[in-house]
């Protein structure tokens, strides 16, 4: 048998009895065995209760908004950034996107956004009833946003689902049926839709504030007002011949513009030529009433000087427009007749 190196050292100090030399091997090693090791189960608690404290550890995007329930009531609510939050049960924390503009479709729903875009239709969301007893295929979009997280989250029931059972859907679809009913079918059709969709909002609003559903519309859209398809082409023809009367009003009015500035340009230059006419009739009359009188006044100091005057002044202005003849009754034996008019005496004189 193999000896262990104890043994081996005993005999040879003891001389082994002198009997011969026992055979020499080496010792086997045997490496001591580690003994498994066990966690006390108070530093596995420490560790799982540092991980539920932090799950409690949240951000807040810059687009949203913190809420804080400690045991299902509201807490606090925390701005954007790094928060943190008692974990679950004792509190619970809800970031709702503030500033994000969501919409909601009324007698469509959008497949496919595109490009080219799909579009499935709703009939029992779009067939409404207008003022004047006639059927309108109405489209609408109604967007919004969040005004107050605290309301929007816990103030009604599904704000915003997809389904028919949304809050906001349902608002919208009350309202625009309410002042689609209370509109004739021209109106809904051309001219009455930018107001329709001002009533519309306000109304969705007032609704959504009697519910203090924290939500603010930010625009209605009526992306299509259309007759049903069983009567649209007599809707076209109608509206292709108000067109035709709208243009017709319009060209009748530009002339009626055109015209009337011109008439009046016309009028008024009449009427300044005259008060010329006449005020310069006016001035003539007076200065030839002052040269009268001034006349007047010198024939009184001499009347025949001014009568022998007056005479020659006139034959000067008189003379050089008739024909004059001068007759010699001395002279017997030449021509007695010297007629002074200007072509005759440059005839007589080329003779």
């Amino acid at each position: 048998m193999p000896m262990d190196w104890d043994e081996f050292k005993s005999q040879k100090s003891s001389g082994g009895g002198g009997g011969p030399s026992p055979e020499f091997r080496m010792p086997e090693f045997r490496m001591p065995k580690i003994p498994k090791l066990k966690l006390p189960s108070t530093f596995v608690l420490l560790i799982i209760f540092i991980l539920w404290l932090m799950s409690g550890i949240f951000s807040v995007g810059p687009d949203e908004q913190g809420i804080v329930l400690r045991f299902g009531k509201l807490n606090r609510t925390v701005s954007s950034g790094l928060n943190y939050h008692y974990p679950f049960p004792i509190e619970k924390a809800f970031t709702p996107k503030i500033t994000e503009v969501k919409r909601v479709e009324i007698g469509f729903r959008t497949i496919d956004p595109g490009p080219p875009a799909r579009y499935s239709d709703q009939p029992l969301e779009s067939l409404m009833l207008t003022g004047d007893e006639n059927m309108v295929d109405v489209d609408v979009i109604v967007q919004y946003r969040i005004a107050d997280a605290v309301k929007y989250l816990f103030k009604i029931r599904d704000p915003d689902t997809k389904d028919l059972s949304g809050t906001v859907r349902l608002a919208s679809e009350a309202a625009i049926r309410q002042i689609i009913g209370s509109k004739p079918i021209d109106e809904a059709l051309t001219t009455g839709k930018g107001a329709i969709q001002i009533r519309t909002m306000e109304t969705i609003q007032k609704v959504l504030d009697k519910y203090e559903s924290g939500i603010r519309v930010v625009a209605v859209q009526l992306q299509d007002v259309t007759p049903p398809k069983e009567v649209i082409q007599a809707f076209k023809d109608v509206a292709s011949a108000r067109e035709d009367k709208n243009r017709l009003i319009n060209e009748a009015q530009g002339y009626r513009n055109q015209v009337i500035p011109e008439t009046r340009g016309k009028v008024a230059q009449i009427l300044r030529s005259a008060e010329a006419y006449a005020e310069t009739k006016i001035r003539q009359a007076r200065g030839d009433a002052s040269r009268f009188l001034a006349t007047l006044k010198e024939y009184k100091k001499a009347p025949e000087i001014t009568k022998k005057r007056l005479y020659l002044e006139m034959m000067k202005e008189v003379m050089p427009s008739v024909d004059k003849i001068v007759i010699d009754q001395k002279n017997q034996n030449v021509l007695p007749i010297l007629p002074l008019r200007r072509g005759s005496l440059s005839k007589e004189l080329s003779k």
